[in-house]
């Protein structure tokens, strides 16, 4: 039986977070104002079966598909909501699932680190794939579980705030996004993150995830 981890429909990618995308996806690339389904399973070898299942309900473009020992991930996009929504809803029938049958996602850890020092920002700024961090800037990391939720939080800090995305890892036991910038415009970021996250329903799954 395929366990549904993560389930996560985004009505409009902003520019950022498409830019981030486009830069890490191996598949089609998304477009800014697009809407986007992740959609993260165990076992991870059924990906390929549901991202399949996906393509042929409806027009939409296949961004990633990733299989990991453990959990799978897919990304699909379209500019249409409807034909977003319905290849997200062909893979809820092909499953025998609902939406609510999802993880409830948990905040592992955030951590709001404050007015950084130059040789901390070299180091973030070698890893990521986004935009960068100064000297003097804010920095807010969110790690949450299941991974792919850290789309979400990334896209709806960026909604509500003048920040700078600088890596987002929704793949794994873990996920992660990393932001920076001024630190007014951190704190209502962190918020909406953070609000984003604990506002999707779903089932609550005892136990804690190993890391890899």
């Amino acid at each position: 039986m395929v366990d549904l981890r993560a389930y996560v429909f985004l009505d409009s990618l902003q520019p950022q977070f498409a830019s981030f995308q486009a830069t890490i996806s191996k598949g089609y690339l998304p477009k800014v104002g697009q809407a986007s389904l992740f959609v993260e399973i165990s076992p991870g070898m059924a990906i390929n079966q549901v991202l399949d299942v996906a393509l042929k309900a409806t027009d939409v473009t296949a961004g990633m598909q990733i299989v990991e020992r453990h959990y799978g991930m897919l990304e699909v996009h379209s500019e249409s909501q409807a034909d977003t929504r319905q290849a997200g809803q062909a893979i809820l029938d092909y499953l025998g699932l609902q939406e609510g049958d999802r993880h409830k996602p948990r905040v592992v850890a955030n951590q709001v680190v404050r007015h950084l020092e130059d040789t901390q920002t070299m180091l973030i700024n070698r890893f990521r794939h986004g935009n960068m961090i100064l000297a003097g800037q804010t920095l807010f990391v969110l790690e949450v579980e299941p991974a792919a939720y850290a789309a979400l939080a990334a896209n709806e800090a960026e909604k509500a705030a003048d920040i700078n995305i600088l890596e987002v890892r929704a793949i794994g036991s873990f996920g992660r996004v990393y932001i920076g910038g001024e630190e007014r415009d951190v704190v209502v970021a962190h918020e909406a993150a953070t609000q984003a996250i604990e506002a999707v329903t779903g089932k609550t799954v005892t136990g804690k995830t190993k890391d890899k």
